[in-house]
């Protein structure tokens, strides 16, 4: 389930989906993220090879990471920011975030946010980290996840993808994961490119963004929704990103 919902590999579906095989998909989804990174990190070298612009390297490296998983986060991010912007009345911000069409705001949020993520990682190519911090970022971003759905979240909608996920990853387990990845991303610093505290640094400023996104769409629509979650990997790969860049 993890693999195959948050990324593009030819996985087979499992054979049932129950809380705790949601609440396991949501714990090992930095799992799958560090499939996306390898992938990306193999066109951040490739164009390192080659002598492209970083700028250039930076666009094909995220443009791999959404193809590789369907554009899912990025809809995502799209339909919850036309949701939070179209009216304070909840039912008609989840109505709009169900129709999957982007309005002007899903627009405008997408294209600020790959300019920043571009420039971002353009930053950190440049620097001659390129495949350090991108494994970072990707990896870092993906425990907004198991994050998000713990007890203290609820789901928006009782149907859809939030609802199944809802509430289905223990918080010692999420805290486990956050710990985990915040540990090894101290790995980072032993690229010459990386100060020793960049990793765990970015890491951390990547889920407290989208702990605010959370926040937020919690107190204006109830909790949680499929759109939520992948707006909130989103934004927390732009602040890591943004992190990893100084």
């Amino acid at each position: 389930m993890a693999f195959g919902t948050l990324t593009a590999l030819p996985v087979p579906a499992p054979r049932t989906v129950d809380r705790r095989v949601a609440g396991i998909a949501m714990a090992t989804a930095p799992l799958a993220g560090l499939a996306l990174a390898a992938g990306a990190g193999v066109v951040v070298w490739l164009g390192g090879l080659l002598g492209l612009p970083a700028l250039a390297v930076a666009a094909l490296a995220l443009a791999t990471v959404a193809l590789a998983t369907r554009g899912l986060h990025l809809d995502g991010l799209a339909d919850t920011a036309d949701g939070l912007s179209a009216s304070y009345d909840r039912d008609r911000a989840l109505d709009i975030m169900r129709r999957g069409d982007a309005g002007p705001t899903g627009v405008a949020t997408l294209v600020l946010v790959l300019l920043v993520q571009t420039g971002a990682l353009a930053g950190v190519v440049a620097a001659g980290a390129g495949v350090t911090g991108l494994v970072v970022a990707v990896v870092a971003s993906r425990v907004v996840l198991p994050l998000c759905c713990t007890r203290f979240v609820p789901s928006a909608r009782p149907e859809g993808l939030g609802a199944a996920v809802a509430g289905a990853v223990p918080v010692p387990v999420a805290a486990t994961v956050a710990l985990t990845v915040a540990a090894l991303s101290v790995l980072a610093g032993f690229d010459p490119a990386v100060a020793w505290w960049q990793g765990p640094v970015a890491a951390l400023a990547g889920w407290c963004a989208a702990g605010a996104v959370l926040l937020r769409c919690v107190r204006r629509l109830g909790g949680v929704t499929g759109d939520v979650l992948g707006g909130c990997v989103e934004i927390a790969l732009t602040a890591t990103l943004l992190v990893l860049s100084i």
